[in-house]
């Protein structure tokens, strides 16, 4: 096979290495625009779980890796004049020119043609070649050349920074974070060589306007940003200089692309997708893409369903990394958010800021560290509950009081609202008793009922729940009374009213399908379906607002009679108050339309209506969605402000969700996608939040509550597949909860985890 590699760093370098390796009659030659030795940057990081794959892959380049790596394994973060250590991370830095010399010899030794300084312009010349690779980094000409076929989407993202290099010998991976008159600064650094290291230094745009870096829009000025940087880090450089190498202020760009592949040409490492600087993982992708072609290359017989091979194996893992590394430049991008954090609890945030590094994983990396995160955490939460909560050892964060009003909720852990579709024109049953039952008994600090409607017309489907008949306040007061007797658990009711979404069957009949037969009218901000095929609403006039708001206060006296704990009112998932916040479904052009002031303006008319019914001792929170995960919705600016003017009208805490707004939304699906949205709401507004979405273990719940990023964590599915979760949960943590009398032999039982007879 005829193989061109257009680009000469790690991933064109290795894959053709790999390639020679597994047959040498391969004719392989790698083009590179640079000179050999000439190459971006100072220092290059793996992991050692990537130390441990270049071990498998070639014995020889891994051997010469492994002899010039400086190792670490701690992490040091300089804060507010506290230095924080962290042990246990396991990562090596190398010199990136030292990493590109010896693949470029290995390359060699092993029969590829190595060109420099050539261009390439156009693919015309290598139209012998059975396959091209685009290894030629972030601007790649080969994805240029076709990117109608690759379809690139580059996002450059808004900070800036600038890859400086120092003699200081770091001897851990270091954080710094600085401010001077002109904002904050944060530094990425690590040694790479024995008197060498990497010292990235990163800032908002805001930031660097006012540092005067960049006048007239220039940001060449290498030898200022060098007097600057010396003169802001004296203290810490401690007399060694900084180093330039094309250190010019950048931005950096997250590259994604439809397809990886055309005809005979694919795309790898930068090319094809990046991964922040934070979390290190640039030339890790590089290499991992290179591996992975490589086996599919040999593995296939025929090259497209080799290509198809490669893409459909390598973009799920690559892509995983892709939402990592956006979760930790999207921290980086916002750290001014997070100055007001203790500085443990800054730490913790930081090392667990791409949600890929849980609480429980750190503190087996580092036991001391967790166990002080986990102390100052029982601290703070006796402080705000009023209970004493045990220090040594302190109990894990999930498991610490939480109190709003009079509510004393003994753990963080809250059962989601689910539908059910399963109640009889809006009265409850036996199947709801058993489903919230079981799940109360399961140790839940809150259980939440599924959305409660406030009456017939504003139900989702025939089955829903309501709260607008004097029978639906006994049914669901023979809830309550077992939760509270039987389990001893808090319970609250969800209130809404589908509004455009009503009017449809049950979700396993048809999910947002309109009834056959039978349908009532409809309700919402404005008179715009949900989606082509749907009912079309009636725009609420005065009217119809104040008989809803008369029906949701209505309905929460009587939760208030049936027992209820809490009120949780749905002002998200497009909903009908909801409908009232989105501009995507508020077209109105009265005083309820306009800005997001005017917009919550009705909503807020209901919440104080449900207010001043419900007893001021008992808590209320409010459910919304932070994004709707389409062009032209809600901001995240106005979901701030959504959030400070629930709390100023008597929200005690908010439920922070996303989406299902608009029937096109294009949501960012994965672990925990929902909670950087409460994290910003949280720190920004300093209102309580619920964070829910993709939670699934409680390992998620003890980093989120640690770090800061919600005061309660709220899951559905995972309580769907084990009602006993939170059991479960202080079991594994080796924390004692009581089982009810009746459970009482469980205590001389212990689990079986293994398929053993």
């Amino acid at each position: 096979m005829k193989i061109v590699s257009i680009g000469g760093g790690p991933a064109g370098l290795y894959f053709s290495i790999l390639m020679k390796r597994a047959d040498p009659g391969h004719d392989i030659t790698v083009v590179e625009r640079n000179r050999a030795d000439d190459t971006f940057g100072f220092g290059v990081v793996f992991s050692d779980a990537t130390m441990g794959n270049l071990a498998a892959a070639d014995r020889e380049s891994y051997e010469a890796i492994r002899d010039a790596f400086w190792h670490w394994d701690d992490i040091h973060t300089f804060f507010r004049g506290e230095k924080l250590v962290s042990t246990g991370h396991g990562f090596a830095g190398m010199s990136r020119q030292r990493l590109l010399t010896i693949l470029q010899e290995r390359a060699a030794e092993l029969g590829v043609r190595l060109e420099y300084e050539r261009d390439v312009t156009d693919l015309a010349a290598f139209g012998d070649a059975d396959l091209i690779l685009g290894a030629d980094g972030v601007n790649s000409t080969v994805r240029a050349l076709h990117a109608d076929a690759f379809g690139p989407d580059i996002d450059w993202r808004p900070n800036r920074f600038v890859w400086l290099g120092t003699s200081f010998p770091y001897d851990a991976f270091t954080f710094y974070f600085k401010e001077n008159e002109h904002g904050l600064w944060r530094v990425h650094a690590y040694r790479y060589e024995e008197e060498a290291s990497t010292f990235i230094v990163e800032c908002t745009e805001d930031t660097f306007a006012r540092c005067g870096l960049a006048p007239e829009g220039k940001n060449d000025d290498e030898d200022a940003t060098i007097a600057y940087m010396e003169a802001l880090f004296a203290d810490e450089l401690r007399g060694h200089p900084l180093r330039k190498n094309r250190s010019l202020w950048r931005q950096f760009p997250t590259v994604r692309n439809r397809r990886w592949s055309t005809d005979n040409i694919v795309l790898v490492g930068d090319a094809v997708h990046t991964a922040h600087f934070s979390i290190g993982s640039g030339t890790k992708l590089a290499i991992e893409d290179a591996m992975a072609l490589s086996e599919a290359v040999v593995r296939e017989p025929a090259l497209p369903a080799a290509l198809a091979s490669y893409e459909r194996e390598r973009r799920p893992p690559s892509e995983s990394l892709q939402r990592a590394a956006q979760v930790s430049l999207e921290w980086f991008e916002n750290t001014e958010r997070y100055m007001s954090l203790e500085p443990i609890q800054f730490a913790h945030s930081l090392l667990t800021r791409s949600l890929r590094v849980t609480h429980d994983n750190l503190k087996l990396r580092d036991p001391a560290l967790g166990a002080d995160v986990e102390q100052w955490f029982a601290g703070a939460a006796a402080a705000q509950s009023g209970r004493a909560v045990a220090a040594d050892p302190a109990p894990p964060p999930v498991f610490t009081p939480f109190k709003l009003r009079d509510l004393l909720l003994p753990n963080r852990i809250v059962v989601s609202p689910m539908c059910q579709y399963s109640a009889v024109d809006g009265t409850v049953n036996d199947w709801h008793l058993v489903h919230l039952g079981s799940r109360a008994v399961g140790g839940a600090g809150l259980v939440m009922t599924e959305m409660t409607d406030v009456s017939a017309e504003g139900r989702i489907s025939p089955g829903c729940a309501g709260m607008y008949a004097p029978e639906h306040v006994a049914a669901w007061k023979r809830i309550v009374d077992f939760a509270h007797g039987q389990a001893g658990a808090a319970i609250g009711m969800q209130l809404g009213h589908a509004g455009r979404k009503g009017s449809t069957k049950r979700l396993w009949e048809g999910d947002n399908q309109p009834l056959d037969d039978g349908n009532w009218p409809i309700l919402s901000a404005s008179a715009l379906p949900y989606s082509p095929h749907s009912q079309v609403p009636r725009a609420m006039d005065r009217a119809d607002m104040d008989r809803v708001r008369d029906q949701h206060a209505r309905a929460a006296t009587m939760a208030h009679d049936a027992g209820f704990d809490l009120l949780e009112l749905h002002f998200a998932h497009g909903y009908l108050l909801a409908s009232f916040i989105s501009p995507l479904t508020n077209t109105r052009t009265d005083e309820y339309g306009g800005d997001v002031a005017a917009r919550m303006r009705y909503p807020l008319e209901v919440l104080d209506a449900v207010r001043a019914a419900w007893p001021e001792r008992k808590p209320i929170s409010v459910r919304f969605s932070a994004t709707d995960w389409a062009p032209g919705g809600l901001t995240a600016d106005e979901s701030c402000e959504v959030a400070r003017l629930l709390a100023a009208h008597g929200a005690d805490i908010v439920d922070v969700s996303a989406g299902q707004t608009v029937a096109d939304q294009k949501p960012v699906y994965g672990r925990l996608f929902q909670t950087p949205l409460s994290d910003r709401i949280r720190l920004e507004t300093g209102v309580p939040t619920m964070t829910v979405g993709n939670i699934k273990s409680y390992e998620d719940c003890n980093s989120i509550l640690a770090a800061g990023r919600a005061d309660l964590v709220v899951m559905a599915r995972a309580h769907l597949y084990d009602p006993y979760l939170t059991r479960h949960a202080a079991k594994a943590l080796g924390h004692a909860l009581p089982w009810p009398d009746q459970y009482a032999a469980i205590n001389r039982y212990e689990p079986r985890f293994d398929q053993g007879t």
